[in-house]
């Protein structure tokens, strides 16, 4: 087996110019770089993990839970986090949880058991599930991400959700909507709350009450809020405006929308929370609050850094804002009621 004494050997530099290059610790000119790779592709050189764990005095590894990797914005958070964490030499071991807060502790202490150095959990419970979370997990590194409480004992890196809802909120009323229709997230999820409270709450800043008929909960869920398009847009009060409250939602409403045979933003306008890849290629283009989804999974890898590292003191809270994106699929409404 090749070491890295034998790379650098048929490299021509030292082991320190080696170690800078898997490492990425230091500076090494490119043409010394393209060498060291050439080599280490040639010898078929692995690094051992084991060794650049004992060295480091800690484990390589990181955890990562999502609760749907179906969802864009955990794809999005999930290919950052790996990013950074390749970038600083770290590997990821990635846990799934399907939304199931029950299953977060069993997650957590999967990754303990693999010996990861810090785990970034992105939760799907209540408030009082994580109220005591920092003495659950030993002495493994915890930062906690996106559906994150403010009254937890680690870490936590969010987008101001309120805001959010406040953006989708004036956008809609500008646009001379007053019959709303809103696809909600869980009613548990701390997300969810923030999201619903100061959309309702903006909305009444401007006499608009929402009816109780167009309000349904789709669970973050596509098939979820697909039935609940269908039973709003088949009653007979139709909205002018749908405000879905995620991206995953948005394609079960925009799929129910379609089936129905309604037009956007001609029979009704939609607003949602999240951008992606192809709400711009949609047709009409989506209107949406977007999440800096980049920045958010570049800080909750760099907290948890600090925090393997031993260079934070007390908890932190980084909360990022939103912004609102408006493209074609919200206009002024045809009628007001119809």
């Amino acid at each position: 087996m090749a070491t890295m004494k034998d790379v650098a050997k048929r490299a021509g530099v030292s082991i320190a110019t080696v170690s800078a290059v898997l490492s990425g610790a230091a500076f090494v000119s490119p043409p010394l770089k393209q060498r060291v790779e050439t080599a280490i592709a040639e010898l078929g050189y692995a690094r051992n993990a084991m060794a650049r764990s004992l060295k480091r005095g800690h484990s390589s590894l990181i955890g990562l839970v999502v609760p749907d990797i179906t969802n864009p914005f955990f794809t999005s958070f999930v290919d950052h986090v790996q990013k950074s964490a390749s970038e600083a030499g770290y590997s990821v071991l990635l846990g799934l949880t399907d939304n199931a807060a029950s299953r977060e502790y069993e997650v957590l202490s999967l990754m303990r058991s693999h010996q990861a150095a810090g785990t970034i959990l992105c939760p799907t419970g209540d408030a009082t599930t994580y109220s005591e979370i920092g003495k659950a997990i030993g002495t493994m590194k915890l930062v906690l991400a996106d559906n994150a409480p403010d009254d937890v004992d680690v870490d936590t890196v969010v987008m101001d959700n309120a805001l959010a809802g406040e953006l989708a909120a004036r956008h809609i009323i500008s646009q001379g909507h007053n019959a709303i229709a809103v696809i909600a997230g869980s009613s548990y999820q701390y997300i969810a709350k923030q999201r619903h409270q100061a959309f309702v709450e903006t909305l009444a800043e401007k006499s608009i009450t929402l009816d109780p008929s167009m309000v349904a909960r789709g669970e973050f869920r596509e098939h979820d809020a697909h039935a609940a398009t269908r039973l709003i847009l088949r009653a007979p009060k139709k909205p002018t405006v749908i405000f879905v409250a995620n991206n995953l939602m948005l394609i079960g409403v925009m799929r129910a929308i379609a089936e129905l045979a309604f037009h956007v933003p001609g029979d009704i306008s939609v607003v949602s929370i999240d951008d992606f890849a192809w709400a711009a290629a949609f047709q009409p283009s989506l209107t949406v609050i977007r999440q800096p989804i980049a920045e958010m999974a570049t800080s909750a890898f760099n907290h948890l850094l600090a925090r393997i590292n031993g260079n934070k003191d007390g908890p932190a809270r980084e909360i990022f804002t939103p912004e609102l994106i408006i493209r074609q699929s919200c206009g002024r409404p045809a009628n007001e009621v119809r």
